[in-house]
């Protein structure tokens, strides 16, 4: 047996259960950094690199957004995606008590419930995305389809300067 045996995360054994390949990176880090600060330590292109943003609707349910890290999420489209008036951002405080994650280990995979998950359309165009693996520290890699597939979600034209 390996004496270094990889921590798993919810997010990665949710993926070998539905038998979806992924590739997990893993970067040194006490605290959150941002997604081009991560992208940069691990030598990826920023267009690959995705962040997962956590969302309220004006109904109060949760929506979360898979997008970009150089992107914005525009809260306009992203509503209109999940058929809100609006959404906002929740509260960094907040982000464990909803997801089960902590900020910058945040994955659509695995959260504490399962919410409406949109990923932006701009990762039809990447052959795999690279997103949070559901702690601090941990990246996965996978095809956009997979991720889709894993947390129940839909492609959505969700950033700014993204067409109608």
């Amino acid at each position: 047996m390996a004496k270094n045996k990889e921590i798993k995360t919810n997010a990665m054994r949710i993926l070998e259960k539905e038998k979806i390949p992924y590739t997990h990176y893993t970067y040194e880090c006490d605290e959150f950094i941002d997604g081009l600060q991560i992208a940069d330590m691990l030598s990826l292109p920023y267009e690959k690199v995705y962040k997962t943003l956590v969302t309220q609707g004006s109904s109060r349910n949760y929506f979360v957004f898979v997008i970009p890290i150089a992107q914005e999420l525009d809260l306009k489209k992203a509503a209109k995606s999940v058929g809100e008036k609006s959404v906002a951002m929740i509260h960094v405080k907040d982000i464990n008590a909803i997801t089960g994650y902590i900020r910058g280990g945040c994955t659509a995979i695995g959260m504490k419930k399962q919410f409406v998950t949109r990923l932006d359309e701009s990762a039809r165009d990447q052959e795999s995305i690279i997103v949070s693996g559901g702690r601090i520290g941990s990246q996965i890699s996978l095809k956009p389809d997979d991720l889709l597939k894993a947390c129940r979600g839909e492609y959505a034209q969700i950033t700014a300067g993204s067409e109608n």
